[in-house]
Order: C-alpha cells, then sequence, then structure tokens
C-alpha cells in the first residue's frame, strides 16, 4: 500500500456507537462497539490511520471496542522483524513442511466456505456466527479492495486452511483463520502455522508489524496471542511491549 495514498484527518470523520449487548468474551458483561460510520468506504488511507488507533476491520466495517468501564480488549501487534520462533513454532512448521500456501484476492470461493462452515460448526457452534451461511461469510471475509487477500494453505489438492489478512502501509492485519477440524490435522496446529506465515509475507513485504487484533488477559482462547513473542500492546496512542 502506498504511502502517498491520501489521508482524512480522523477528527474529520463520523463515528457510532451501538447499543449495549452481551460481551463475545466475558460473561456477564455487556459491550459497546465504535463503528466508523458506514457511509465512509474503508479506504487505505483512513484504515491505516485508524489501525494504529485499535480499529479492526470486519467486512466493510472498521470498529473498536468502547465499552464504559473496561479496557480488557487490547490490540495487540508483533514487531516481525524481532520475532524468533520458540521450539514448539519450529516444530509446527517442520511438520507442515509439505503444506502449500498461495495468496489470492478476497472473493468468494465455494471451497473456502465449505471449510468455513465445517470449522464455524465444529467450532464455534455456541457462538455468534453460527449457524454459517453464505451471506454471513460474503458479508465477513469478502471485499473487492486492493489491501484484501486470502492466504490458502494446501497438502496436495486438499484446502486445509484460509488466513483472510489486509496488507497495510504498516504491516499486516490477521482479520481471521479457519482450517480443517479432521482428528488427522490436530497435530499440525494450523491456526499456529497460519500466523507464522503471515509473519513471513510481513517480512517478504519489509511490513515492520503484524496485527493480530485484541487480546483480552482473562479469556483463555486468546491466550495462543502472548506466545509470539515479543508482542506489544496499545495503551492509549502508543505501543508498548506486553507484559504479562
Amino acid at each position: 500500500m502506498s504511502s502517498n495514498t491520501p489521508r482524512r484527518p480522523v477528527r474529520d470523520l463520523r463515528f457510532f456507537l451501538t447499543v449495549p449487548h452481551d460481551c463475545s468474551y466475558l460473561p456477564d458483561r455487556e459491550a459497546t462497539t465504535l463503528f466508523l460510520d458506514p457511509q465512509e468506504a474503508p479506504l487505505p488511507g483512513v484504515y491505516d490511520s485508524l489501525s494504529l488507533l485499535g480499529f479492526r476491520r470486519s467486512g466493510r466495517h472498521l470498529y473498536r471496542p468502547h465499552c464504559e468501564g473496561c479496557n480488557a480488549c487490547r490490540s495487540v501487534r508483533i514487531p516481525v522483524e524481532r520475532f524468533e520462533p520458540n521450539r514448539t513454532q519450529r516444530r509446527v512448521l517442520r511438520r507442515n513442511s509439505d503444506i502449500q500456501t498461495r495468496v489470492v484476492n478476497a472473493s468468494f470461493n465455494s471451497r473456502h466456505y465449505a471449510l468455513y462452515a465445517n470449522y464455524i460448526c465444529h467450532r464455534h457452534a455456541d457462538g455468534d456466527m453460527y449457524p454459517p451461511s453464505h451471506e454471513q461469510y460474503r458479508t465477513f471475509l469478502t471485499l473487492n479492495e486492493s489491501y484484501a487477500f486470502l492466504l490458502e494453505f494446501t497438502l496436495g489438492d486438499e484446502l486445509v486452511a484460509v488466513a483472510a489478512f489486509d496488507q497495510l502501509e504498516h504491516g499486516i492485519s490477521a482479520i481471521y483463520t479457519f482450517f480443517a477440524t479432521d482428528q488427522a490435522f490436530e497435530k499440525r496446529s494450523l491456526g499456529t502455522l497460519a500466523i507464522l506465515k503471515l509473519i513471513e509475507i510481513a517480512r517478504t513485504q519489509a511490513l515492520p508489524h503484524l496485527y493480530l487484533g485484541y487480546w483480552i488477559e482473562e479469556c483463555r482462547k486468546m491466550n495462543y496471542k502472548k506466545h509470539f513473542s515479543p508482542v506489544e500492546v496499545l495503551s492509549g496512542r502508543h505501543w508498548q511491549p506486553l507484559i504479562t
């Protein structure tokens, strides 16, 4: 993404707050989300600026948590040049040396959707993304923008994982990853592999960071993020090392 992309000052943008709703991550808590005005297209310059302030993308929407009295959701990123895989992560890379990867545009693909639907049904049947549908998938993970991509993982002719990501001016933003849930793939740790491959893409593109979205210390499902050391966390408007 070019550094010459025109930017609109953040102060000139319009934002909306959702009504309070059940928190997706912490029980017995309500959440409120701050959205960029849906009439504002997520153009590269705007997106780059807002991502540095902790905004994420879902479909055509840019958002971040804005919960009164709660700061549990913290934006985290990996400074890729300082990242060194640990012993477990090196083992994941070796174990998956037979898997091929390919970057494609973030357009609808029936093979991708079938894998996504299986993943949601087996891993997140208790979540707000269940049941999956074509419309839900299209709205969430397809986008006709120059920065939006999908990373395919194949084993022979079999599609085993897909990682949606955005290429920003200052890094790669990991949007969502889904993968095969068959017992035969459990030891491959495909979610970990996806992050390692996105780090490789960031390095190849000379991009300094991989953004991993939000980390909540109390949420066990997010523990994996702190294992990609070093990790930086957004505090106010500044990024600093995550200390747990």
